[in-house]
């Protein structure tokens, strides 16, 4: 079935393969989910067993990236109802749009339903259709910028939710300056900019000062990092009533949403003075925010210089499409953990100039010069030429013959 999934003769045969290959891995998982869970690859063994005994809430909610979903079996409630019909799930065939594109983004349903799942925010994907609804000249080149890009189109307007909580004239020095920082920011999140400094420290902030106090410090932590806090930024800004704004650490007054805005911003600027001094210009994203390819063995001190690669200053951030992962917490420092394993344009009328990167090399040899010569490239957004014509292939490569010791 894998083989007719990746070789269609036609969509009707695609979707009957990717039907047969669904079973087969609910069938796999649920052999898999019995007594033999020790097959598990360790992190989901970890999981499976967080979740069948006594293990820290963190782990717990940290392992909802494995098992999103619980129903409840005891009273009947969570019975299934019916199936749904291959046919009724979201999908884009040939849509008047013109193009199609996914960025792990909540479908649409053909059934004119939003189906439940464990989706990203809409950043992305309202960005992506930002730079392609307006222009139809698309190119290579014009690709290579795309996927590259490190604008936020959702960013922006979080921020003005900071802005509307109070005015630059109530601040002064510091403070004010990175007030006017941010309400002048695009969503641009390229190294030199201080603005995404100040954005991320502040979201951190304005999560832990409207959350923790309800959820406590473990289950804060264990939210945190997953999509479902992601999700909930935008619109629980919107919210001036949210039960959450107030801070049950306080028992003299009730807080609101303009309280916890403006004293996470106060936390922010503080910090950051602390952290990078009282210039502001001086918070650039690229001092935070830095990727360091980690070997296996690169945690052993006399290894690390020889077999990890980087460190490199990143452009890029959280959910913009040259998407960066890292985990919010005190440090105010944004190692990146993960992002694009490959990036690839392919223009089918020119496919043997295509052009691709790979985060380190080719090569997993720490010996061969092909182990880390793609790095600083793609820390910078940059492509090599794909060789796809076979006498090319062949003028600039090596040969290696193995052959029987006796021959």
């Amino acid at each position: 079935m894998t083989f007719y999934k990746n070789h269609p003769k036609n969509t009707n045969v695609q979707k009957q393969s990717i039907v047969y290959c669904l079973w087969e891995i609910l069938w796999a998982k649920a052999n898999s989910l019995g007594s033999s869970y020790r097959r598990f690859p360790e992190d989901r063994r970890r999981c499976w067993e967080a979740f069948r005994g006594p293990a820290p809430v963190a782990d717990r909610l940290r392992c909802l990236d494995f098992f999103p979903w619980f129903l409840e079996g005891a009273s009947g409630k969570d019975d299934l109802l019916s199936y749904l019909d291959f046919s009724d799930n979201p999908m884009a065939e040939n849509p008047p749009w013109n193009y199609v594109y996914s960025a792990n983004n909540q479908p649409d349903s053909i059934a004119g339903l939003l189906y439940p799942g464990y989706y990203l925010p809409e950043d992305r994907a309202k960005r992506i259709v930002e730079l392609l609804e307006p222009k139809n000249d698309w190119d290579k080149t014009a690709f290579t910028k795309m996927i590259t890009d490190v604008t936020s189109s959702v960013a922006p307007s979080i921020v003005q939710e900071l802005i509307k909580a109070g005015t630059h004239e109530q601040w002064k020095g510091t403070d004010k300056e990175a007030w006017l920082l941010l309400k002048n920011w695009d969503g641009s999140n390229s190294l030199n900019q201080t603005a995404p400094t100040i954005y991320n420290k502040w979201v951190y902030l304005y999560l832990k000062n409207t959350f923790e106090d309800e959820l406590g410090e473990e289950w804060f932590k264990g939210l945190l990092p997953t999509h479902l806090m992601k999700r909930t930024i935008a619109q629980h800004l919107k919210n001036d009533r949210s039960v959450w704004w107030d801070d049950l650490n306080t028992s003299d007054k009730t807080e609101t949403k303009n309280d916890i805005l403006l004293k996470s911003f106060k936390e922010t600027v503080a910090a950051l003075r602390e952290q990078l001094g009282d210039d502001p210009s001086h918070w650039q994203w690229g001092k935070v925010h830095t990727l360091e390819h980690e070997h296996a063995l690169g945690k052993v001190a006399l290894l690390k210089s020889f077999l990890n690669v980087g460190t490199f200053s990143m452009n890029g951030a959280r959910e913009v499409i040259d998407n960066r992962g890292y985990d919010y917490d005190d440090t105010g420092v944004y190692p990146v953990k993960n992002g694009p394993s490959t990036r690839r344009v392919v223009d089918f009328s020119d496919v043997e100039n295509s052009v691709s990167i790979l985060p380190t090399g080719q090569s997993g040899n720490p010996f061969s010069k092909h182990y880390k010569d793609q790095a600083g490239r793609y820390a910078a957004g940059e492509f090599r030429k794909m060789k796809l014509n076979k006498n090319e292939i062949v003028a600039v490569s090596s040969k290696l013959t193995a052959k029987p010791k006796d021959e």
